[in-house]
């Protein structure tokens, strides 16, 4: 059949018809690849290199390096060192079980330390950072970089990490750092800002306190990484700024020696400089060494501590609280002067326990047996009676004693807000058992508290304050245990006298340097007769339980009585009493009485104080000379 002239046109224009729409598609897809790549990489040209830089370059924070804290002549108490530590990003890891596998034969780890790692990678999420160790050996850091070939996305670092060189002695005044948790990093946007993986923080002491001036800025590394995630080129460093550093007030073989003298007891030894408030030591016992804590203690190593009967997580200085026993005595007389209550010639006639103090059905001994016979108020500060207390008390009132105490110190806190864990302690009246408890005030409780007995609470940091005060001519002073600028500069608040007459102050310095420095005086055998060493201060024995009629015919030795009931030992002192500049509290739980536990650890104190008194100043005469 043969085609017409008209089909043969047909087809032509249907050939034609196809072909203009397939050029027209193809223009069409041409124009939209264009302009595709042009919006790729003209438009969007940054948005995907910023992508591809975050393919090819990595950005690490460093953890930020601490600042120091020294004693005053400059010993590294709270330090840095370089911690070796292996960091591995589980999603970054193409197969995570060769690599951990591979990881645990390289550092050799126990079954019980590969168990904690499987652990702690189900407790986070894929894209955060599995710490499988904070402190490697270097010989194990060196194996792990050889091996980094065969180990994707395990990341060796070199970090910096907490010391304390001198253990056990400043863990309840320096406190400890330990691992950020969830509550340190949502409490402080400092800590926020420079965390990373391992970073360490402060938990208690003077580490918390100054935990926004400690902590410092993070350094950064930028690497260039291959297809694997491996570094191959450095990039950049930018530097962090260490922490500031922190100079104390504290002299560290001071320091040591009372960690020395409270060896194996539980309790407490302030020193304080009476005219600039410096803590020259300041010890709570039993301790711990805060190292443990630095890369998360052990569960044995917590349990002892922990459980230990004589709770060295407590810092019996600012938060244990105890009747002052005797050593209230110097305040009670003083407010009896300052009240015109008494004068120096008011007698007391003590019988021992044979013609006690009785109010209404109650006996108030005196400690002496046999009684102290005629007592005034010198004698009776020298040896203690409570029978002439009781009376001073009874005739004072509860009220006016408060307001003497609160002046010099006690019922609050010494160093304010600085430790969140410092306790007020009590210093009661009228009004207060009236809104805590709802009663009436007795006059027995008075009396009780005349000798530092009852309701009456005190801290040892606030007795070394009180005697202070009273070592320094009744002057109020502002207690620091961080150094300043100023340190030199004595911080004695010469318009702020905490008496009426300066004289009532003189006859209590007297009778506190009778109590240690003259025959009968209680703490007489523990007295130092050179005058270079030679201080004043007054024992305290308190109470922990109501002593019996049956206890007190027994009349047990210390020894005899079970740990847990032996009264509190207490020392109070200042000195040197001719030209005095220091003052301390001892405080020794269930350690007896005062005058055979607690002074005589004051005796080998104040020589070591004085003997480097000379040093110290030097010190701040260099400061003052090169301000």
């Amino acid at each position: 059949m043969i085609n017409s002239p008209t089909d043969s046109v047909k087809k032509l224009n249907l050939i034609n018809r196809r072909m203009f729409i397939t050029g027209s598609f193809k223009f069409f897809i041409m124009i939209g690849l264009v302009s595709r790549l042009f919006f790729l990489q003209v438009k969007e040209n940054k948005k995907y290199l910023t992508l591809s830089d975050k393919n090819r370059i990595r950005e690490w924070k460093l953890a930020p390096v601490r600042g120091e804290i020294t004693d005053y002549f400059g010993n590294v108490i709270a330090g840095n060192f370089e911690a070796y530590q292996l960091h591995i990003i589980p999603e970054q890891v193409e197969d995570f079980r060769y690599v951990i596998y591979r990881v645990k034969d390289l550092l050799e780890m126990t079954d019980k330390e590969f168990s904690k790692v499987l652990k702690k990678k189900n407790e986070i999420k894929p894209w955060e950072t599995l710490i499988v160790s904070d402190n490697l050996s270097w010989k194990k850091f060196s194996k792990i970089n050889n091996h980094l070939y065969d180990l994707n996305g395990v990341k060796p670092v070199i970090s910096i990490s907490r010391n304390y060189p001198f253990k056990e002695n400043f863990t309840h005044v320096v406190g400890y750092v330990s691992q950020a948790n969830e509550n340190d990093i949502e409490n402080s946007e400092i800590i926020k800002k420079n965390f990373v993986p391992g970073l360490k923080v402060g938990k208690v002491g003077l580490e918390k306190s100054f935990e926004d001036k400690l902590i410092g800025t993070n350094d950064i590394e930028r690497y260039e990484v291959n297809a694997y995630g491996r570094r191959i080129n450095q990039l950049e460093f930018q530097k962090g700024k260490q922490g500031k550093n922190l100079k104390l007030t504290i002299d560290t073989e001071v320091q040591k020696l009372t960690s020395e003298l409270l060896k194996e007891k539980a309790g407490s030894i302030c020193v304080m400089d009476i005219y600039t408030g410096s803590i020259i030591a300041m010890h709570s016992s039993p301790s711990f060494d805060p190292n443990l804590f630095v890369f998360g203690i052990s569960q044995d190593d917590w349990q002892l501590i922990r459980n230990n009967p004589m709770k060295p997580l407590v810092n019996k200085t600012l938060q244990g609280t105890y009747s002052p026993g005797s050593t209230i005595k110097p305040i009670v007389a003083l407010s009896a002067l300052e009240n015109g209550i008494i004068n120096t010639n008011f007698t007391v006639n003590c019988r021992g326990h044979k013609h006690p103090l009785e109010l209404y059905g109650q006996t108030y001994h005196c400690w002496k047996k046999e009684g102290h016979g005629f007592m005034n108020l010198r004698n009776a500060m020298k040896q203690s009676c409570d029978t002439y207390f009781y009376e001073v008390a009874r005739k004072l009132g509860v009220d006016k004693l408060s307001e003497t105490a609160k002046k010099f110190g006690l019922g609050k806190e010494v160093f304010g807000d600085l430790f969140n864990i410092e306790k007020k302690g009590l210093i009661p009246n009228t009004l207060w058992k009236k809104n805590a408890l709802g009663q009436s005030w007795l006059l027995g409780e008075t009396v009780i508290t005349g000798i530092g007995q009852g309701y009456i609470q005190t801290t040892p940091i606030q007795l070394c304050l009180m005697t202070a005060q009273i070592g320094n001519g009744g002057y109020k002073i502002y207690p620091k245990i961080v150094a300043n600028d100023d340190n030199s500069v004595s911080q004695v608040d010469k318009f702020t006298p905490l008496y009426k007459d300066s004289n009532n102050i003189k006859i209590i310095q007297d009778a506190m340097y009778a109590s240690t420095n003259e025959v009968r005086g209680t703490s007489y055998r523990s007295r130092i007769d050179d005058l270079k060493y030679q201080f004043a201060g007054k024992t305290g024995t308190a109470q922990v339980k109501k002593i019996t009629k049956e206890d007190r015919e027994l009349d047990l030795k210390t020894f005899e009585i079970p740990y847990e009931e032996r009264d509190h030992a207490l020392y109070v002192a200042y000195g040197p009493y001719k030209n005095p500049r220091y003052a301390l509290s001892i405080l020794v739980e269930h350690g007896g009485n005062g005058s055979t536990t607690a002074a005589p650890m004051a005796k080998k104190l104040f020589k070591k104080i004085i003997d480097r008194d000379l040093l110290r100043k030097s010190i701040s005469e260099k400061k003052y000379l090169e301000i």
